[in-house]
């Protein structure tokens, strides 16, 4: 067997006869008519009109036989055999086909369909043309791959080998558009917040930290749009929500990544009672049943760190409600309970969904709250809530009692395509170089 680095060098002296032929090998235009699924989907009228096509995508398979060869062509929309015959071409364009195109290069065809023998969707190609010289071969192993990290790292070549990788981020985009025609059609605008901030506010997380070379001014990456999304309640917004890429400087496991896809949404003059009816019907769609069950936060254990191994156990989808004051420094008390707060957790499958609460509007509260996380921030506590004067100066000018809903989006999608990790449902996820 041929080493990779005898591979490349063949093939880069194909590269080398195909511009010495006068042939441009990447194009910058391709001249494509049907995708092969619209072919194959119009087959029967396009066969017997023999309408020309111009079909284009990755040749995946040769199988020369003396005067034909056989190939299999993929687009992103789907697979179709073409037919290569030397009585069609002429034996010169023939044999430069033969001599110097091979499995991983894309290709531009130009025929009319017909049925093989075998009654297999075929185009006999009467032209063709290089539209990019591919210069290593594709691996002839991949899905099984021992190390699976290699499969993450070179995301490309696990897109192209496995149709039901593709399969599951064209669900992701569709779950993701899916939510935003729900939240659309609730009256809820997408909006756009800072991802650098001077203060990294809206959850409880470690930041990464990062410098502004032009004003001299160190800066965050966001942890949460929480307190953004806030500032647009008070500036006359009733219904807002974003989609974007949050940034925790935590450890990375099958349920955690660096940097993640979050939903935030807030809702005026809405408590979390709504948000528990509003996220029933919007997991109605992905074949959750309601009523969801609920559990008092107290019930699962004494602290966060028990909730959360207890919360891996359940599996269908169940609000935790009611968490203690301490640990949510940003949402509203329960009425003559100063002990909890309006908030709840969606948790399904094992994991931790959906954060929501009634959100707390009073200006002098949440200055005694961001002081207590100050407290604890100075005991060593990287990931307590900081003290952002200005969220309080804004508050001040009186914010309208709501309600605020956040989600992993990464999550949900692993969990809607059976994924065993947060990295399968991650296009890119980091890894740790070899």
């Amino acid at each position: 067997m041929s080493s990779i680095k005898e591979i490349k060098k063949a093939r880069l002296k194909k590269l080398e006869n195909i511009r010495k032929a006068g042939i441009n090998p990447y194009p910058s235009k391709a001249n494509r008519t049907h995708t092969c699924q619209e072919a194959i989907d119009g087959f029967e009228k396009l066969a017997e009109e023999k309408n020309e096509l111009v079909l284009v995508g990755r040749l995946r398979t040769v199988r020369g036989h003396g005067g034909s060869t056989f190939s299999d062509i993929e687009d992103g929309f789907g697979r179709l055999q073409v037919y290569f015959k030397r009585d069609e071409l002429g034996e010169k364009k023939y044999k430069f086909f033969q001599d110097n195109f091979d499995v991983g290069d894309f290709i531009e065809v130009k025929g009319t369909l017909f049925l093989t023998k075998k009654k297999e969707k075929t185009l006999l190609v009467q032209d063709y043309r290089i539209l990019s010289k591919g210069l290593v071969p594709l691996p002839e192993k991949w899905h099984g791959l021992k190390d699976v990290e290699e499969r993450f790292r070179k995301r490309y070549l696990d897109l192209i080998m496995n149709k039901d990788v593709r399969d599951k981020f064209l669900a992701r985009s569709r779950i993701i558009k899916t939510i935003r025609d729900f939240l659309e059609k609730n009256g809820f605008i997408e909006v756009e917040t800072p991802i650098l901030q001077m203060i990294p506010g809206g959850a409880l997380a470690r930041p990464f930290k990062t410098h502004l070379n032009a004003l001299n001014l160190d800066l965050y990456l966001r942890i949460a749009p929480e307190l953004y999304l806030k500032r647009l309640l008070i500036g006359g917004f009733e219904k807002v929500y974003e989609i974007g890429r949050c940034f925790r400087n935590e450890g990375l496991d099958v349920t955690h990544n660096p940097d993640f896809t979050m939903l935030e949404f807030y809702w005026a003059y809405a408590d979390y009672e709504d948000l528990m009816k509003l996220t029933e019907e919007m997991f109605e769609m992905f074949d959750f049943k309601r009523p969801f069950k609920r559990i008092e936060f107290l019930e699962l254990g004494k602290n966060d760190e028990e909730v959360k191994e207890k919360i891996k156990e359940i599996n269908n989808p169940t609000f935790i409600i009611n968490h203690p004051t301490e640990i949510s420094p940003l949402a509203k008390q329960i009425d003559n309970d100063s002990k909890k707060v309006a908030r709840f957790q969606l948790v399904a499958g094992g994991l931790e969904l959906v954060n929501a609460f009634s959100e707390l509007n009073d200006p002098l509260e949440q200055d005694k709250r961001f002081k207590e996380q100050e407290k604890v921030r100075e005991k060593g506590d990287e990931e307590a809530q900081r003290y952002d004067k200005d969220f309080i100066e804004a508050l001040e000018y009186g914010m309208p009692p709501a309600a605020g809903w956040g989600m992993g989006l990464d999550r949900l999608i692993a969990l809607l395509t059976d994924s065993h990790s947060l990295r399968e449902a991650i296009l890119f996820p980091l890894m740790k170089p070899k």
